[in-house]
């Protein structure tokens, strides 16, 4: 409130300070009540009147120091308080084995340190009691504990809590079944715990994950998914039947476990010989189930389908699979939305699908290259969309139906329009440069980017080509810049360029890798047919250094005709 007065006047500040200093007076009456209230009550007949005779007086009597406003650790963790914890949970009254679950739950939201493991011990026993409102307590407080690394998830397992924990599916209350499924989903991150779930735990998580209750079914799914982060488990959950639960878990009405089954069917996925089994249910049905949810109206689902259709579309036989099943209509919806989300696991998909030569006909025919140059243009920020656009269009131009497809769309000016954002890494731009580079060996495309290049786009490619830390990345602009046709237009937007091209196409002749030397030469050539470039040439360094490579070159050429020409079979043995 002292935070809220200070925009306002002193007169309202001085009424909200003293609203706040008798708020605070309140509350310490109240908690001192309830501190008195609770004394009173412990030290009542009713506390102390229990069937069990041999169960010592002295720990009813310890019964205030166990109640729940303790907040300080050392009164928490004291051994006056372990001592009747281990008293109370070893009872067989259920009202004595509640308090100590209930002085757990407690713990399990005030502890910042470690809990020592004198303290764990009867949290077993608790475990073992037949009243299930001390189960549900009990183990929703393990399940904070293990949330926030209070607990060893190994020091669990090693105490042999882990039957008790599964049993917890057996009791058919949902409470406790989502508790249960919580700890085993925790454990079960352990790597070292992993072994000790599959044996004891797999049959009643798949049962749990066809159940009607959606909280006990979300969890369960979620231990599932943990299962399938290692090798070892996910051979066993396959083997265990836990493909088909998975597959029919994509139909679910709750979201939450739609992701879950779809990111733990990834995870199998990206191991081939898992296919068979993921494909074993008929009519193509996971292919289906998978392309239905890239629809999804949640985004991180639709997301993850088209990641589990990536990683499977490794297999080939996959691959057919999926464009027997039109899966271009649906990834080519994503594409069109405006969310990089959504738009970023649909194109990477598409890129994977276009690698494979026998799809680009297809793909080309369905109109794709209209859909990544609208891409281009809209998501200029995006790294990845720019990557597998890039990816896309190469390889859909490797036949004439795709580079006459790429003139007619907007790929190109995309391509171009992609240079120009300065947000995008290196990388990203060695990718559009390589594509570019790639389009430029085509006599149509070469004409058509000539044509619409922009002198904006000519001074970002001479400076690249400048960026000498980066070879590749300089070599692909250098090399975009000598296939430009030496057009009356093109020579305009480069002649304002030719001293800062010259240095570099200097700096290419020095190099001793000849595939710069040889662009050099190309470029010089081409920039030649202009009579200004041909006077700024002379007798500058760069045409002396261009003499010694001549000089150097023909002098190579005759040391070679003072031997024999070799035969292949002598060069290549």
């Amino acid at each position: 409130m002292q935070a809220m007065a200070s925009g306002l006047c002193a007169s309202c500040s001085r009424v909200l300070k003293e609203l706040s200093a008798h708020l605070r007076r309140v509350c310490r009456e109240f908690e001192q009540k309830i501190r008195d209230v609770l004394r009173e009550l412990s030290q009542c007949t009713c506390f102390r009147n229990t069937p069990e005779r041999s169960f010592p007086r002295r720990t009813t009597q310890e019964l205030p120091s166990l109640h729940l406003l303790y907040d300080d650790e050392t009164q928490l963790l004291s051994q006056e308080g372990l001592r009747a914890l281990n008293r109370l949970a070893a009872s067989e009254n259920a009202d004595l084995q509640m308090t100590a679950a209930m002085y757990y739950l407690h713990l399990s939201h005030h502890l910042k340190s470690p809990l020592p493991d004198a303290f764990v011990e009867p949290v077993l026993a608790l475990l073992l009691s037949t009243d299930l409102d001390v189960l549900k307590n009990i183990s929703l407080s393990l399940v904070n504990l293990l949330v926030k690394n209070n607990v060893c998830k190994e020091l669990v397992v090693e105490m042999g809590m882990l039957v008790p924990i599964l049993e917890l599916f057996q009791t058919g209350d949902a409470t406790a079944q989502c508790h249960s499924c919580a700890c085993v989903v925790m454990l079960a991150s352990s790597e070292s715990n992993r072994d000790a779930i599959m044996v004891d735990g797999i049959i009643p998580l798949l049962a749990l994950a066809k159940s009607y209750d959606p909280q006990v079914q979300q969890n369960a799914t979620w231990a599932l998914l943990h299962l399938t982060q290692s090798d070892w488990s996910t051979r066993i959950l396959c083997q265990a039947g836990g493909v088909p639960v998975l597959v029919l878990l994509l139909q679910s009405s709750d979201s939450e476990v739609q992701f879950c089954s779809c990111t733990a069917l990834r995870n199998i996925a990206a191991t081939q010989e898992h296919h068979p089994k993921l494909l074993s249910m008929g009519g193509h049905y996971l292919l289906k189930s998978l392309l239905t949810l890239t629809s999804s109206s949640v985004q991180k689902n639709s997301a993850q389908a088209c990641r589990c259709l990536k990683t499977l579309s490794k297999n080939v036989l996959i691959q057919e699979q999926l464009m027997e099943l039109d899966c271009v209509l649906p990834l080519k919806a994503l594409l069109k939305t405006s969310s990089a989300a959504w738009t970023e696991p649909a194109v990477t998909l598409l890129s994977t699908l276009s690698a494979h030569p026998p799809n680009n006909d297809f793909l080309v025919g369905e109109g794709l290259l209209d859909d990544i140059g609208q891409l281009l243009h809209h998501h200029r920020s995006s790294s990845a969309i720019i990557t597998h656009s890039c990816v896309i269009i190469t390889n859909l131009c490797s036949s004439c139906m795709g580079r006459q497809a790429a003139m007619e769309s907007l790929c190109l000016s995309g391509l171009l329009w992609a240079l120009l954002c300065p947000a995008l890494s290196d990388d990203t731009l060695l990718h559009v440069t390589s594509c570019l580079r790639r389009l430029m060996t085509w006599d149509a495309l070469r004409s058509n980017l000539s044509a619409t290049i922009t002198a904006e786009v000519v001074s970002g490619l001479v400076k690249l080509s400048g960026q000498i830390q980066n070879p590749l990345l300089s070599y692909n602009c250098a090399a975009i810049m000598s296939k430009l046709e030496m057009t009356e237009e093109i020579i305009r937007l480069l002649r304002p360029h030719y001293v800062t091209m010259s240095d570099y196409l200097l700096v290419f002749l020095k190099k001793k890798d000849v595939k710069f030397q040889q662009l050099s030469i190309v470029t010089i050539f081409n920039l030649k047919k202009d009579g200004d470039f041909s006077s700024l040439l002379a007798n500058t360094e760069l045409e002396i250094a261009l003499r010694k490579v001549h000089a150097q070159t023909e002098q190579t050429r005759r040391l070679l005709q003072m031997i024999q020409p070799l035969s292949p079979s002598s060069v290549n043995p």
